[in-house]
């Protein structure tokens, strides 16, 4: 049975990818410092091929140990947020993940051993968000080296991530692929804790993340629904197990060698479309929405578009759920966290 090491793993998405591997049957490692959301339980954590281990990936030392017994490293460890955790933190978001990067990159070239040891290759999450600065759309991959680099510091350090897989490619000859996620949503994601208290109107927000952030304003009886910016942003929701596959096929499959691949739906939907939809699917049909626009943040990018063609060609992946599917999944998920006190 191959294993992998899945930094990360207590993450939204990495929570997913874990799924995804245990059903694909991997033995799987997670780690993670638990130091967004703190400790939460997981749908797999009886299942006898996981293991967890509670730990700082910025630790070379322990990444190393564990890497000396994988096949393969997803490398999906970040200090991460929605759009607030950009302007709160991004000294913290520029310097925490690059040396968390460091750390499993020196880690991942000892253990790979230029080919000699047991690790196969180091599958990076990167994210969309390399392509915030560009202004031609579908974003296609290659084009995130075309383009000025991101405004944001998240966003730059996750390029960042892009030049460390390469060049640990061009010197050491560790195999990589990278990953760039569109537009998580699913269930399992809290209020990080080190989340600033932000009001939309008369509701905290929840995580900056727009679809969580939608829904509980709506739940809560907001009237008229605050939006950030005009509404119009456009935005590829995908669905956290949608994007599980992607990742795990593009780790398995061998044309995904030392390419990238944007992972995502095809359907695009603007802010205000995303808002009617939640509104109708909790208020009813006959209810009329309005809505008030908020001064937007400084990097909320206007539009994110992807090119998911390489991926289809190359991984024969595509994203099928509806946006309306993950709403119907979303909605009660958020409705008992709204309850649990957790949102």
């Amino acid at each position: 049975m191959e294993k992998v090491l899945v930094s990360g793993s207590a993450g939204f998405i990495g929570g997913y990818v874990v799924e995804e591997l245990l059903r694909r049957g991997y033995a799987v490692v997670g780690v993670d410092n638990y130091s967004k959301y703190g400790k939460a339980a997981k749908s797999y954590d009886g299942n006898r091929d996981y293991q967890f281990v509670e730990g700082d990936c910025r630790d070379v030392a322990l990444m190393r140990s564990l890497l000396a017994g994988c096949d393969h490293f997803i490398a999906g460890a970040a200090m991460i947020g929605g759009i607030s955790y950009f302007h709160t933190y991004p000294y913290d978001l520029l310097a925490t993940n690059e040396r968390i990067i460091a750390a499993c990159c020196d880690a991942a070239i000892e253990a790979h051993d230029g080919g000699r040891g047991r690790l196969a290759k180091v599958t990076y999450m990167s994210s969309s968000m390399v392509f915030e600065s560009t202004s031609e759309w579908p974003s296609h991959e290659g084009q995130e080296r075309e383009v000025p680099p991101p405004l944001s510091s998240y966003g730059f350090q996750k390029l960042a991530v892009e030049y460390f897989a390469r060049a640990a490619w061009d010197q050491y000859r560790l195999p990589y692929t990278i990953v760039r996620p569109f537009n998580c949503v699913g269930i399992g994601e809290r209020r990080a804790l080190r989340d600033e208290q932000v009001l939309s109107g008369n509701v905290q927000l929840a995580m900056s993340h727009v679809v969580p952030d939608l829904v509980q304003k709506v739940l809560k009886g907001q009237e008229p629904l605050h939006i950030l910016g005009s509404g119009t942003q456009v935005r590829h929701y995908t669905y956290g197990g949608d994007l599980a596959r992607g990742v795990v096929s593009a780790m398995e499959h061998p044309d995904a060698r030392n390419e990238d691949f944007n992972l995502s739906t095809a359907e695009s939907t603007t802010v205000l479309d995303l808002a009617r939809l939640i509104w109708r699917k909790v208020k009813g049909p006959g209810v009329p929405l309005r809505v008030v626009h908020d001064e937007p943040y400084e990097n909320d990018v206007q539009r994110r578009v992807p090119d998911t063609e390489k991926a289809k060609r190359t991984l024969g992946f595509e994203a099928t759920t509806s946006l309306e599917d993950m709403l119907d999944e979303v909605i009660p998920w958020i409705a008992q966290a709204i309850a649990n006190g957790t949102i």
